[in-house]
């Protein structure tokens, strides 16, 4: 066969392999982002995650030369979002920000979750965490937890609480709450998100939730809702009144909810490297530092290593909370 011929059957042949292996074969780290990227948020728009994320992406584009698009794919207590990221290519340009949630719903729904929360993921970077907010309706007349506590206990169906979700955060902390405090039998009301809870607790129809300080902040400025705690170690800068809940004599009682970035597994360790050197530098800037203490929340930024040593934690954390607080999924 002619030199020529040969060499272009050859070439031909590489070509037609190269088209048929997956796009993360063919993506080295010098090639990089060279399209854009996605971030999947497991979650609706506006609430804390939405938030991170937004913040995070439009610095992201920044950092990496392309465009970020954040794309919200809610429901399921967000596993919706989370097995649509488990499925898809390991190849940088699908990435995945949830809160504490991710590692909580294996320990939840271990019949009925349909990827498995940390073999399935690429742990990338811890980002940033927040305490709660303990709040109640201005028509509870107790003004810290104590008082609320001495009062749930002489009659618990008058103070139902609510939660965004079954075993979101806020549902955690206030199963644990009213576990501290001896009762097992108080109602706590299931909402399909964080905003119609609210709309309830200020409606007066449940009496008190935990709540991220985001969400919570405009309606206790107002005087719509009356904040008792907070559950971090510190008292918030946007609440500096309001005591820690180890302040009001619950010595034990410290809850965070906490945002990391994920991708699929398999994920190139340079890509790894990339995306972790750039949320380093990200999360070391004033202006993000600023944005985020405006909607409560601190950077805790760890990389690879110990964002899955920190994840190990909080899932034996948590199964603590849920066997302790009989939580269980019905």
């Amino acid at each position: 066969m002619h030199l020529h011929r040969r060499l272009a059957l050859t070439a031909a042949a590489a070509a037609t392999l190269a088209c048929s292996l997956p796009l993360a074969a063919q993506t080295t780290d010098g090639d990089y982002p060279n399209r854009n990227i996605t971030i999947v948020v497991p979650h609706a728009p506006g609430g804390p995650v939405d938030s991170v994320a937004r913040q995070f992406a439009a610095r992201l584009k920044d950092e990496l030369g392309q465009a970020v698009v954040v794309e919200n794919r809610a429901g399921a207590s967000s596993m919706i979002g989370a097995a649509h990221v488990a499925r898809s290519a390991p190849d940088g340009y699908t990435l995945y920000i949830n809160a504490s949630i991710h590692s909580i719903n294996p320990l939840l729904y271990k019949e009925k979750i349909q990827y498995d929360a940390v073999k399935d993921f690429t742990g990338i970077s811890l980002l940033a965490r927040g305490p709660l907010v303990f709040v109640v309706n201005p028509g509870v007349e107790a003004t810290n937890a104590g008082d609320f506590a001495r009062a749930v206990k002489a009659d618990p169906a008058k103070y139902p609480f609510a939660t965004g979700g079954f075993g979101a955060a806020d549902h955690l902390a206030s199963a644990y709450f009213l576990h501290e405090i001896g009762l097992k039998d108080v109602p706590i009301a299931l909402y399909k998100g964080g905003a119609p809870a609210l709309q309830d607790l200020v409606g007066g129809s449940v009496k008190a939730k935990m709540d991220a300080i985001l969400t919570a902040l405009p309606l206790v400025k107002s005087g719509k809702l009356r904040a008792l705690a907070v559950t971090g170690a510190q008292r918030s800068p946007l609440l500096p009144d309001v005591p820690t809940m180890q302040e009001a004599g619950f010595k034990d009682f410290e809850f965070s909810t906490w945002y990391g970035l994920w991708a699929p597994a398999n994920l190139p360790a340079p890509i790894v490297a990339k995306l972790n050197a750039a949320a380093g530098r990200i999360m070391g800037q004033a202006e993000m530092q600023d944005r985020l203490s405006r909607l409560g929340f601190s950077v805790d930024y760890r990389g690879p290593d110990g964002f899955v040593k920190f994840i190990d934690s909080e899932m034996k954390r948590y199964d603590a909370i849920i066997r302790t607080a009989d939580i269980k999924a019905e």
